[in-house]
């Protein structure tokens, strides 16, 4: 008899890196193939034209953005476009946004607002423009703490952790009103790496997320999802000009909370246990041996 975890497919971020678009491509056809469950698509590398070619490129699997930042473009344009790929793709496009992180905004140059004012505005903008653009894809907000569910949940079909801890989501998930559970898409990129050697794999890992912990909103969620001390230490670490120390700080209890490392059956079982939760996994690959590609074949791999 085959076991729920046997025919659990997660679904798998993939980038349109420059140079290596076409490749990128053929292992979106070749998830596809192998069923499993979704692509996301991050905003690198042009993730609206990835978008595009992936309506043509394949024929069934849903996709979707995870996620782009609402000042890369007018809400005006970006209706108009994802409505395009909502055509085009018979409707297996959906629309993640979000507001992202200060270094991503000041490397833009864009004036902000407060992050829920934002992101409410943008997605009324979009919906006013329906009638011109045509209907729109579902729409997934990028979630970490629970007024950014809450708006989710009341303007939106979906929401888009990166980085949550299992053990906090329960706790989130309960925020989210029984009438809008059925339904309402819920997700998490999870960085994942596989490999027998398991602090080899914690290792990449730990550099993933080195970025993450240096933004004050990451730190205040893994606060709230009881890791209080490793994030205050961290703190400290970054304000004392100590960058180097960061990565020593992170705690194996905290990291395998929030990421995936280790030999194929844990991976798998780790994998499994998000989407028991109710929450897709969307694993984001790498590998302690290549690239993009390396750990996407190893992901195939541990679903052959």
């Amino acid at each position: 008899m085959t076991s729920v975890q046997d025919s659990f497919r997660p679904a798998l971020s993939v980038v349109a890196t420059p140079s290596k678009r076409r490749a990128i491509l053929d292992l979106a056809v070749e998830a596809e193939n192998r069923g499993f469950s979704g692509l996301a698509c991050p905003s690198l590398g042009g993730t609206m034209g990835l978008c595009v070619s992936l309506a043509h490129a394949t024929t069934s699997i849903p996709y979707w953005t995870s996620i782009q930042p609402i000042y890369y473009s007018h809400p005006v344009e970006a209706a108009n476009t994802v409505a395009h790929i909502h055509e085009i793709s018979e409707g297996r496009f959906r629309f993640g946004i979000g507001v992202s992180h200060g270094p991503v905004t000041k490397r833009l140059g864009v004036s902000t607002g407060k992050p829920l004012s934002d992101i409410s505005d943008y997605v009324a903008a979009m919906r006013t423009q329906e009638r011109f653009s045509g209907p729109l894809p579902d729409i997934y907000l990028a979630t970490l703490r629970n007024k950014m569910l809450q708006m989710a949940s009341e303007i939106s079909e979906g929401a888009i952790w990166a980085n949550a801890s299992l053990s906090h989501m329960a706790r989130q998930l309960s925020e989210v009103p029984n009438a809008r559970r059925e339904g309402f898409f819920l997700s998490n990129m999870i960085p994942t790496v596989i490999d027998d050697d398991i602090n080899a794999a914690r290792a990449i890992n730990k550099k993933t997320l080195t970025g993450y912990v240096s933004l004050p909103n990451y730190r205040n969620y893994w606060r709230a999802a009881g890791y209080v001390e490793e994030m205050d230490a961290i703190e400290n670490a970054i304000e004392a000009g100590q960058k180097d120390a960061v990565v020593g700080l992170m705690s194996d209890a905290w990291l395998d909370d929030c990421t995936i490392s280790g030999p194929k059956e844990r991976v798998r079982e780790q994998l499994a246990a998000w989407a028991s939760t109710g929450v897709q996994p969307i694993a984001v690959m790498s590998s302690t041996s290549g690239g993009q590609a390396k750990a996407i074949n190893e992901l195939f791999d541990l679903y052959s």
